[in-house]
């Protein structure tokens, strides 16, 4: 030990509400110098709490469709098991009705997969065109009513 004290680290706490100048006074009574720090404080805190809600938006819109997403994959998987078992008696049962070549069964079978898989493509296509971004839809309208406001308190 050296026997001096541990240094404290700075007081990096925000400041008090009654440090900040004007706080709890009337706008007619604050100096030009209090106004202007008054306003470009409260923007800032206005603009801090937009961004902050763009992003809540965006990560609970992005969160829904990565559920959906793996929920979807985990169906798929145990939906192409069941097919697989469902293919291969199929494929003898065709063969076995219709057919003396028991290649040929396959080979109808995977025609008819083909066909399906083309058409679920197309659905698919056209589901992702249709789908929204996840865009923070609350917080522009929030923005736009402050835009709305600023502009209606400027004309009066």
């Amino acid at each position: 030990m050296s026997g001096t004290p541990p240094s404290t680290p700075p007081d990096t706490s925000p400041p008090e509400a009654s440090d900040a100048p004007g706080n709890g006074s009337n706008p007619e009574d604050m100096t030009m110098g209090e106004l202007v720090f008054e306003i470009s404080d409260r923007a800032t805190v206005l603009v801090r709490e937009e961004i902050e809600l763009a992003k809540t938006e965006v990560t609970e819109k992005l969160n829904k469709l990565l559920q959906g997403g793996v929920t979807a994959i985990v169906a798929g998987v145990f939906l192409l098991a069941a097919l697989a078992m469902i293919m291969h008696g199929v494929a003898w049962l065709i063969n076995d009705l219709f057919f003396d070549n028991f290649y040929a069964g396959f080979f109808i079978e995977a025609l008819l997969f083909l066909l399906i898989a083309a058409g679920a493509g197309l659905f698919a296509y056209r589901a992702f065109q249709k789908a929204s971004p996840p865009t923070p839809d609350m917080a522009i309208e929030e923005a736009k009513e402050i835009k709305a406001t600023f502009e209606n308190e400027e004309e009066d």
